[in-house]
């Protein structure tokens, strides 16, 4: 193969280089609608939170903060996969998709969290 013609396939590095690009954009967004989700539970049930506002508990909040992003740095994975063996397949708008359908479903266990785990132990 001559060194003029281009790869089929992406070096690793410029696939990681394209992931982390779309990926870290929408970690902003992705903390902020969390965070909202959190705030809504808290404002919406307010009286039952007060004794969860203790350092202990706001440790705590953080590290649910950092499972949450170790969480969503687990799509850089299936990014990589694809962009190795289908690079057609994989296109700004399903990426998106995939990014609308993660976060949804990390306000569902966020939401599931506050209500189930946490929202007991102060009623």
């Amino acid at each position: 193969m001559d060194s003029a013609t281009p790869s089929p396939i992406k070096p690793f590095r410029s696939s990681l280089a394209d992931a982390a690009r779309f990926w870290e954009r929408g970690r902003l967004y992705y903390n902020f609608v969390l965070a909202a989700v959190t705030a809504f539970w808290f404002i919406v049930t307010w009286p039952h939170f007060r004794p969860a506002l203790t350092l202990t508990s706001l440790f705590l909040f953080a590290i649910l903060g950092l499972i949450a992003n170790l969480c969503y740095s687990a799509a850089y994975l299936p990014d990589l996969v694809t962009q190795h063996y289908a690079s057609a397949l994989i296109s700004a708008r399903k990426r998106w998709a995939l990014w609308v359908i993660g976060t949804l479903f990390a306000m569902l266990l966020t939401s599931y969290w506050i209500n189930d785990e946490i929202y007991p132990d102060f009623q």
